[in-house]
């Protein structure tokens, strides 16, 4: 129930919803902030472990290890200057089709889940990565941004796991799936 509490003050929170603001500070510490205080990275880091959890079985590791991996790479493309367009759009999409993916249960296959969310990581790394550069420590900027998402994902790991065993639970990730994506569809509207 906290989570769709906290999904829907999202949604009435536009100031403060878009989060690539560059930083001076490039250090761990600001590498970690970031995804917290970003909300639309919040919500998508949170709910890549909701929908793993969701998902079941290898999926609970390897969905969001693969968003990991690939935002990795997607931050050494920003950083070395190859450019994606979209990124903004991309990262908006992503809460979108995050939330969208949530509703829909147990629908899609593990690999399918492991590419989507790969598909996205790319645009959150990418984003990121052309920040780091100007960043006084990007590669501690870089290690906290990476270790803050991986611990997005677990706690919504954990969450998906324990609703998925409750008696509601999965009606309940459902209803947050759906929160989700329309605080997505707020995200596209505010690129």
């Amino acid at each position: 129930m906290k989570i769709i509490l906290f999904a829907f003050i999202m949604i009435l929170m536009p100031a403060i919803s878009i989060s690539h603001i560059p930083s001076d500070e490039g250090n761990f510490v600001s590498g970690l902030r970031h995804p917290v205080f970003g909300f639309d990275h919040l919500i998508a880091m949170v709910t890549v472990g909701l929908l793993s959890a969701q998902l079941g079985g290898i999926a609970i590791w390897t969905v969001p290890a693969t968003f990991v991996s690939v935002m990795i790479i997607g931050g050494i493309f920003g950083m070395n200057g190859i450019g994606l367009p979209l990124i903004e759009y991309g990262i908006a999409v992503s809460v979108l089709a995050l939330g969208s993916a949530l509703t829909l249960a147990r629908k899609i296959p593990t690999s399918f889940a492991m590419s989507f969310v790969g598909f996205f990581a790319i645009f959150h790394g990418h984003a990121h990565g052309t920040e780091m550069p100007r960043l006084a420590e990007p590669a501690l900027y870089a290690l906290g941004f990476s270790a803050a998402t991986a611990g997005l994902h677990i706690i919504g790991a954990v969450t998906g796991y324990f609703a998925v065993r409750n008696q509601y639970g999965e009606k309940l990730l459902r209803i947050t799936g759906a929160i989700i994506a329309t605080s997505g569809i707020y995200f596209v509207l505010q690129v």
